[in-house]
Order: C-alpha cells, then structure tokens, then sequence
C-alpha cells in the first residue's frame, strides 16, 4: 500500500509549496488535493495552473494520489431545490476536469446528504428522494468520467445515507460500470460499525481508503483524534485490506490540524506519518 497525506492536514495559511515539502520530508508518497472556491486548484482554475500544480507535487517527488472537495457541504446532491442539485452536478464534472489534466484517477464524491448534523438548518431528504436523485446524479456525470478515465469514488461520510456496506455495495454495482467505486474511511463507520466489516464487504470496488481515528464515548466531530488514540481496530483493518487485495492510495485525514495541535502544527505531519508507518507494518 502507497502512503499519502490529504491537504486538510496542513494548516490552511502555508502555501501549496510548504505543503508538498512537508508531506515529502516526512516521508509521504502521495499528496491528495481539494477541489475549492479559491484555493490553489479551484473552480476556475485554468489548463495551465493545473498543469503547473502537478509539474510542483513532482518537483517534490510526489503523486497527486487523490482529488477531495468539501464543496459538496454547499451543495447538497439530492435536495429538493433543483438549482442546488445542478450546483452539486458542475462541481463534480469540475473535478473529472480537474482530475485529468492533473493526472488522477479517482475522485471522492459525496452522492448526496439525507441529514448533517454539524451543519445547521441543513435540509432534511427523504431517503428514497435521496437514493434515487443520487443514483441520477452519479449515472449523468458517468460518460464524462468514463470518457477522462477518472473513478467516481464515493465515500461513506456523516450524511446519514448509505449507512450499510452492503447498501453501499449494491448502490455502486447498480451502475456496472469499474469508473464507479468507493473512497472508504476507515474512522467514518466506527460511530455505528466496525470498518473491517466493510472492507470484506465492499472488496475490489474500494478504490481509495481514508486514514483516521475516532473516540467513539465522544459520540460527536470532536472524537476524531490523532491515529493509533482512537477506537479503529487498526490490526483488524489492515487484516481485511490485505484479504481483499488492496493494494492502492492509503491517505491520512487528520482534520483540523487546529486544534488538534494549537502550536507547532507542522508536528501532526510527522507523527501522523509516523502512526501510518506503524499501521502498515500490523
């Protein structure tokens, strides 16, 4: 398995630069990217600047391993408003762009939110609503995904959608088509399931995996916390990714650095890649 490290781990005022120089210094292969409004890759990025950005991640010796955004908390893919829901249907299409020019494969998208809870007033879906205009939103931006070779990878997130692996399983083969697949994280499921469930579940269509812990007597955001500190039964996690083959990107979510690590948050870089070091070898 290849080591990376997302962008949400580094304190938001270092430049693209610093960052890819930390993630290589502490010794990470790959760097996962965002998608966002105003950031170094962003909706209006040209050919050029994108271009420029994967001719930087190699200049540190990096591979952009992945391309995440948090766009979609805006725009919710399976709400009732149907200007929303074609926000949500540009924003993925930007990141198939996005991703080709800079050399990535797989995408993490979220198909939809029937609920968030740490966002409030967030619009309430019916679920079936929810399942239907998110099957329509994956199946329109197929072709155009197809077509850049980029995998539409969805990942299991606080939506209170897809809360099984095998709804999530049968979602993803409802397409029959391997541009679709999941961006598994790992902490996400331990408030209600065991992630090493889901992996012998959901096999070969996990195409990304996310790397975090979780403190599941917290109940809420604030139980994520540094890995190996949490509840992630991390020799049971690394057992089911072995049995089914997994052998790709396996990317560290540490958010926020702040304030996890008030002062001196470059430190999280390293000990996160440190705690990644030690999971592996389990």
């Amino acid at each position: 398995m290849k080591k990376s490290v997302s962008v949400c781990c580094f304190y938001g005022d270092w430049s693209l630069e610093q960052k890819f120089a930390l993630a290589k210094e502490a010794g990470f292969r790959g760097f996962e990217i965002d998608l966002s409004e105003d950031g170094p890759v962003n909706l209006k990025s040209t050919n050029e600047e994108l271009k420029a950005f994967r001719a930087l991640a190699a200049k540190h010796s990096l591979e952009l391993s992945g391309l995440m955004t948090f766009l979609y908390w805006g725009a919710n893919a399976v709400s009732a408003d149907p200007a929303v829901r074609e926000k949500a249907k540009k924003i993925l299409h930007r990141q198939i762009e996005c991703a080709e020019i800079l050399g990535i494969d797989t995408i993490l998208v979220v198909p939809g939110a029937v609920g968030v809870d740490f966002l409030p007033g967030c619009e309430v879906v019916p679920y079936q609503l929810a399942y239907d205009r998110a099957t329509e939103f994956i199946r329109t931006a197929l072709p155009a995904a197809e077509k850049a070779g980029v995998t539409l990878a969805v990942e299991n997130v606080w939506n209170k959608f897809l809360l099984s692996p095998i709804e999530l399983r049968s979602f993803v083969d409802q397409f029959g088509s391997p541009r679709v697949g999941v961006y598994f994280d790992v902490a996400n499921v331990l408030a209600f399931g065991y992630p090493e469930h889901w992996i012998e579940i959901l096999g070969h269509r996990i195409h990304r995996v996310h790397l975090k812990d979780y403190r599941r007597n917290v109940g809420t955001g604030d139980g994520f916390c540094d890995l190996l500190s949490g509840d992630v039964n991390w020799p049971g996690v690394m057992k089911s990714l072995r049995l089914i083959g997994y052998r790709g990107w396996v990317t560290a979510e540490m958010i926020p650095p702040v304030p996890f690590y008030k002062h001196c948050p470059e430190v999280l870089i390293h000990n996160t890649a440190r705690a990644m070091d030690a999971i592996l070898a389990l």
